[in-house]
């Protein structure tokens, strides 16, 4: 269970740093999300993965620690919050700048050719 949960944090985390290198903003949100999970799963993990044991210390020999689920349900809102935040400046960058990369920067395109500059090229 335990390699399952390591594979998944790994492969979310990967895919989420991966997708904030892009260079156009919806995968940009996209991967952010993405390391959010693999962070909510990471800290939810870290208070061992146990079924059927109580959350209260001392009433059994076993026991579930209840802070690890209480930062991820922090984090959960933290994350929907921040999500809409970033979502909020994609739009108003696309509106400002009517692209929808990263830095704002329009990539050059290749000059078309025309007459003019087929006369000049003589």
């Amino acid at each position: 269970m335990e390699i399952l949960f390591a594979l998944i944090i790994g492969s979310l985390t990967a895919s989420g740093v991966f997708l904030v290198l892009r260079a156009r903003t919806f995968p940009v949100v996209v991967g952010l999300t993405l390391l959010s999970y693999g962070v909510n799963l990471f800290l939810f993990a870290s208070g061992r993965l146990a079924t059927g044991a109580q959350p209260i210390i001392g009433s059994t020999e076993t026991y579930t620690d209840p802070l690890p689920q209480a930062l991820v349900l922090t984090a959960i809102v933290i994350g929907f919050a921040m999500t809409a935040f970033v979502v909020v400046l994609a739009l108003r960058s696309q509106a400002d700048t009517e692209d929808d990369h990263v830095n704002g920067k329009i990539e050059a395109t290749p000059p078309v050719d025309t007459e003019e500059h087929a006369e000049d090229a003589r």
